[in-house]
């Protein structure tokens, strides 16, 4: 038999799930710009049902991920094909549906308990304490109201979440523990007001580390002491995103782990449901690998410089296995770790052997001098695929359909969130085209698939940021 959630005051986790999260900020404590910025829910945007919106810079390191994980929902695990129209009660169903999925992926492998961070019995709806008051004070009734009171509850707690303040918001809090999955499913149900309502992001972002647990985070970021959410800017750390990507709260992008100076830095350990792509890449800042670059979905989370966006497609074959030359420019490119688009004439002979090709040393000298003619001593990644790959299909189409999506209004056309509609054109290198504009959201793809070409809708490329 199941048994019911328990519940615990939060009075004796605060200051670790604090410094975990906010870092340890000077004596001033978190700045009240930054946390109000997170005092969000998850809220759909009046222009597109399945879209989540952004109301300010920040919490983009959740509710990026939620968005990707929601449309893989919507997109292929749906029996209907109208994914951009669900009603109200969709909404609920398959928000706390893709809540659920991300909670059960940071839950140990060795443990089935999930906690759930919400309000405090009876303490929400003393924040509309202040508002009573000033009714009264100035002689008018308060409404009447047709909701429900839980309904009543979240909006009067949402109408005042600049009074709660950072200290007020961390005292009202308890957590539920539940033992089950089916019964995470029933509680994350019941709790969708509070989802939507003012703290929605934050209560849920709590649930996914006391889930995870503060300690096995601890042991998984590079930086114990850099602090998930910035104290400065207020963006989410790469640690955050990856907690929520793949349930593992690793700090680095590339697969698996290396070491450095001793040091063991770990990476993404298996492939992702949804991929990563980031505009960091394009400038050489960091490598991302095949886990998060050639996930399960044709879905990918886009880093930008300070924000984070959402490129997706229903077409499957993006996902599919690498094609033969495919694997060798993946292969070539291991050797070229600072994305030159060339390796010494030295190592072609390793690259040969990594791909299974005829490696012997007479036939090695053969290649480099066909394809060094002029001996610089560099073998170019082009003449290489077209000497052992020449004309493979990679399976993928000619043209498919793409979309973007970037929850803050002001990143929209008329401030309206909606997703951005193209068309993708994914060539090879000996394609001959007039090529499109060269925008951040091209750059940023160009990292998976080096000759693509994309054609907006919109006359404006999408914006990363």
């Amino acid at each position: 038999m199941d048994l019911p959630p328990v519940k615990v005051a939060m009075s004796e986790l605060n200051k670790e799930l604090l410094d975990l999260v906010w870092g340890r900020p000077p004596s001033g404590g978190v700045s009240p710009s930054i946390f109000r910025r997170w005092t969000q829910g998850f809220v759909f945007s009046q222009s597109e049902r399945t879209a989540l919106e952004q109301f300010e810079g920040g919490p983009c390191a959740v509710i990026v991920p939620v968005q990707a994980f929601l449309l893989k929902t919507l997109l292929f695990n749906r029996e209907t094909s109208d994914w951009r129209h669900i009603s109200e009660e969709e909404q609920k169903t398959v928000l706390c549906s893709t809540l659920t999925e991300i909670l059960e992926s940071a839950c140990s492998s060795s443990s089935t308990e999930f906690c759930l961070v919400t309000w405090a019995k009876g303490q929400s709806l003393h924040t509309h304490t202040k508002m009573k008051a000033q009714s009264k004070t100035e002689g008018t009734a308060e409404p009447e109201s047709s909701q429900p009171p839980e309904e009543q509850q979240q909006q009067s707690t949402a109408l005042t979440a600049e009074d709660l303040g950072f200290e007020r918001f961390h005292s009202v809090l308890s957590k539920r523990v539940v033992m089950s999955v089916s019964d995470l499913r029933e509680e994350v149900l019941s709790l969708y007001q509070t989802w939507k309502g003012c703290c929605g992001v934050l209560l849920f972002l709590y649930s996914v580390i006391l889930t995870k647990g503060i300690e096995n985070i601890r042991n998984e970021i590079q930086d114990t002491m850099e602090p998930l959410i910035d104290p400065v800017h207020g963006h989410g750390s790469q640690s955050l995103v990856n907690l929520l990507v793949t349930g593992h709260a690793v700090s680095n992008v590339w697969d698996g782990e290396r070491e450095c100076s001793g040091m063991k830095l770990h990476g993404i350990h298996k492939q992702a449901a949804v991929g990563f792509l980031t505009l960091m890449e394009s400038l050489r800042y960091c490598k991302v690998g095949a886990f998060l670059k050639s996930p399960e979905f044709p879905i990918w989370i886009i880093g930008s410089e300070t924000h984070l966006s959402v490129f997706f497609t229903k077409e499957m074959s993006l996902v599919g296995p690498e094609c033969p030359s495919e694997q060798a420019r993946r292969v070539f490119q291991s050797f070229d770790p600072e994305d030159n688009g060339f390796i010494p004439d030295s190592l072609l002979a390793e690259v040969m052997k990594a791909l299974d090709l005829v490696s012997e040393p007479e036939y090695v000298r053969l290649v480099r001098r066909k394809l060094d003619p002029e001996s610089l001593g560099i073998i170019l990644l082009g003449p290489f695929l077209l000497e052992f790959f020449p004309g493979q299909d990679s399976g993928i189409p000619d043209s498919f359909p793409v979309y973007h999506y970037n929850g803050l209004k002001q990143s929209n056309h008329n401030e309206r969130v909606e997703y951005v509609e193209g068309t993708a054109l994914v060539l090879g290198f000996e394609d001959p085209m007039v090529r499109t504009d060269d925008t951040p959201v091209k750059r940023c793809l160009q990292t998976k698939w080096p000759y693509i070409e994309l054609l907006w809708t919109t006359e404006r490329s999408p914006s990363l940021n």
